[in-house]
């Protein structure tokens, strides 16, 4: 029997995944965005803008994105559902919290001083990943972790041992957050120490890191690694994208091609008030969405004698692999 995946429209066979972004946002927003009344969510204009959007991944041959946005930063499983009616894209949705500090940890750091947070993030786990989440139906098809630059904190601890443990059980896909690509063996080592499959997880954002034998560090734990941020340049550490597609050609260069991903982390849809760059930081990011990656960076990588057959191992078969994909 065909392995599945959970969507927000149901389980798609990961046969039919096919060209996949395993870390976008359709819309995100950082914990306290909901206390401005000035600028309340607007379902139909984020709506319009994941349709307009989606339209442009599908004509570079897109089939699934993966919504890497936490439970803390306003994710909406509904809403994401109907994202997925109107366009025809394979989402899949998260189940999880943010880093300690960019998310909202006063709920269950208040729970483990109380000693009953492990036992509460399982049951939030698995039941947002075999039930569904709230009274939705719509399942949750990965795990997304995080933690800070440096360090992996107590409360962020919880998460990635919690997470390992669930991924025994339901073989679910973890996707993380690296701030500014540290943390990437650590990360790593902590879920497989704790029994993790690590066929079945991807290290985020170790595109903001540019030192290749750090990555080579990360990827000898046999997890995938995300070259994620595309478009991300010159704020939050993040190097320039020239940078970061040498250290890619490095590692397919090193033989690592099945273990790497490319995304972009674009937040398409902010909610509270959009940011505003100052004009030389929007210089900068200007490229900063969905398509940049095909647009742009491919471009770029066929030229420096990367084939046809790499990308498509980039894009379309190591996504499959990391939901399951030819698992006896």
């Amino acid at each position: 029997m065909s392995k599945t995946v959970n969507t927000v429209l149901g389980p798609v066979a990961v046969e039919d995944l096919g060209k996949t972004l395993m870390h976008e946002h359709f819309f995100f927003g950082y914990p306290g965005f909901y206390g401005n009344s000035l600028y309340p969510v607007d379902k139909d204009e984020i709506l319009r803008a994941s349709i307009e959007t989606a339209s442009k991944l599908k004509a570079h041959g897109v089939k699934t994105v993966v919504d890497a946005t936490p439970n803390d930063t306003g994710r909406d499983p509904e809403l994401l559902k109907r994202i997925a009616e109107k366009t025809g894209l394979n989402i899949i949705c998260s189940t999880g919290y943010y880093y300690e500090g960019e998310g909202a940890p006063a709920y269950f750091k208040f729970k483990q001083a109380l000693g009953t947070a492990e036992e509460e993030i399982y049951e939030m786990y698995m039941r947002e990943l075999t039930e569904g989440i709230g009274d939705t139906g719509i399942k949750a098809g990965v795990i997304k972790l995080g933690s800070g630059k440096e360090r992996i904190t107590d409360y962020e601890r919880m998460f990635f041992k919690v997470a390992a443990k669930v991924q025994k059980e339901t073989g679910v896909t973890i996707i993380t957050h690296t701030q500014e690509g540290t943390m990437g063996p650590e990360q790593a080592e902590l879920l497989v120490s704790e029994g993790a499959d690590p066929k079945r997880i991807l290290i985020g954002h170790m595109d903001g890191n540019t030192d290749l034998r750090y990555h080579i560090r990360t990827l000898e734990h046999g997890v995938y690694v995300g070259f994620d941020r595309f478009g991300i340049q010159g704020f939050v550490g993040a190097p320039m994208d020239s940078d970061r597609i040498g250290v890619l050609l490095g590692l397919i260069g090193a033989g690592y091609a099945e273990q790497l991903m490319m995304s972009h982390d674009k937040v398409n849809v902010w909610l509270g008030k959009s940011p505003e760059f100052p004009a030389e930081l929007g210089s900068l990011v200007t490229n900063w969405h969905m398509t940049h990656i095909f647009e742009n960076i491919i471009p770029v990588l066929k030229e420096r004698g990367i084939s046809e057959g790499q990308i498509n191992t980039i894009l379309v078969q190591n996504p499959k692999q990391i939901f399951g994909g030819n698992e006896e």
